[in-house]
C-alpha cells in the first residue's frame, strides 16, 4: 500500500533533484547570492563547476535559510490533497531552516487540523542529511507510518557520521570556524583540518594533518574505526571528483566497503566550505 504521507527535504542535503525524484522525495530549494551583485539565486541555478570557479576567482557567496513562505507554498498543496507531511530538515546547529519548518508546521496545523506534519531535525548536513533522507525513504518503503518513521529517524540520527576536509582554510575562517592565525599557519604549512558534525549538529574541528593525501586517509580510517557492518556510504565533494574517487578506491579496495553514492556539494554548503571540500558519511556506532 502506498504511503499516505509525503517526505520533504531541502537542498542542503546535496542530493540531486533527479535522484530525489527517484526516491519520491519532494525538494525545497534554498537560495544564495554573491556579495558583489546581490542577485538571489536558487541552489542548482548554476552548474557546480561554474559556482566553484566563481569562488576560486574571489567571489564571496552568502546563503539564506529556507524562507517560511517557501515552505508554506510547498506544503499547502499536499495538505489540500489530503496527504500528511514528514519534513527532514537541515541541521538546526547550522541554520534556522528547521526552526522555520516547525513554525510553518504549527501554523498550518491549525489551518488543517485533520492533517499531520512532522518536522525532524536531521542534525546533519550535505550528503549526511542526504543519507538521513535515504533512511527515511527506506523506512517509508518498508511500510512505516509517518509517526513510526519520524520516531525511528530521531533514534537513528546520532549514528549518521560526518567527516570533512577542506582544500583552503580561508572559507572556514570567513565563517568563524577557524581563527585567522590558524588559517594563515595552516596555509603556510599545508595543514588540512579534518572536521566532524557533533551531536548538536555543529561543525567542529577534530584533528589536523599535513597534506591532502593524509586527510583523505584519515577520513577512511575514521570509517574503519566506527562504521556499522551494514551501512550506506555516501561521499560528497566540492568540485573535486578525483579526490572523491581516491577516497572511494581506498574504501572499496582496501576496506571492502561499497560506496553507494558520490554527489556534488551544492551552493548552500559549498559557500561556507569552499571548492575542494571532501566529505564522507556513514552509519556508525556513534558520531
Amino acid at each position: 500500500m502506498a504511503a499516505d504521507y509525503i517526505i520533504f527535504t531541502d537542498s542542503a542535503c546535496d542530493i540531486l533533484p533527479e535522484k530525489l525524484r527517484e526516491w519520491d522525495v519532494e525538494l525545497m530549494l534554498m537560495s544564495y547570492l554573491f556579495t558583489d551583485d546581490g542577485k538571489e539565486r536558487l541552489d542548482h541555478d548554476q552548474p557546480m563547476h561554474e559556482f566553484y570557479n566563481e569562488m576560486r576567482n574571489g567571489r564571496v557567496a552568502k546563503t539564506s535559510s529556507l524562507n517560511e513562505d517557501v515552505i508554506v507554498a510547498a506544503f499547502q498543496p499536499v495538505l489540500e490533497a489530503g496527504k500528511d507531511i514528514l519534513y527532514l530538515a537541515f541541521s538546526s546547529g547550522l541554520s534556522a531552516t528547521c526552526e522555520h519548518g516547525k513554525n510553518v508546521a504549527e501554523s498550518l496545523g491549525k489551518k488543517y487540523p485533520d492533517r499531520k506534519i512532522r518536522v525532524v531535525d536531521s542534525l546533519a548536513a550535505s550528503a549526511g542529511q542526504g543519507l538521513f533522507v535515504c533512511l527515511g525513504k527506506e523506512n517509508r518503503d518498508k511500510g512505516m507510518s509517518l509517526d513510526e518513521n519520524a520516531d525511528a529517524l530521531t533514534q537513528q540520527r546520532l549514528h549518521v557520521c560526518h567527516w570533512f576536509t577542506v582544500e583552503d582554510l580561508k572559507y572556514l575562517k570567513r565563517g568563524g570556524r577557524v581563527s585567522a592565525a590558524t588559517a594563515l599557519l595552516g596555509t603556510a604549512l599545508n595543514v588540512k583540518p579534518v572536521l566532524h558534525v557533533d551531536n548538536e549538529g555543529h561543525l567542529i574541528k577534530m584533528t589536523q594533518v599535513h597534506g591532502r593525501k593524509k586527510s583523505i586517509r584519515t577520513m577512511a580510517d575514521k570509517l574503519a574505526e566506527t562504521a556499522l557492518e551494514e551501512t550506506p556510504i555516501f561521499i560528497s565533494h566540492g568540485d573535486c571528483l578525483d579526490d572523491a574517487q581516491k577516497l572511494q578506491s581506498i574504501l572499496e579496495e582496501e576496506f571492502g566497503r561499497k560506496v553507494n553514492l558520490i554527489t556534488g556539494i551544492g551552493s548552500l554548503i559549498g559557500a561556507h566550505s569552499g571548492p575542494g571540500t571532501l566529505a564522507l558519511f556513514f552509519l556508525g556506532r556513534q558520531r
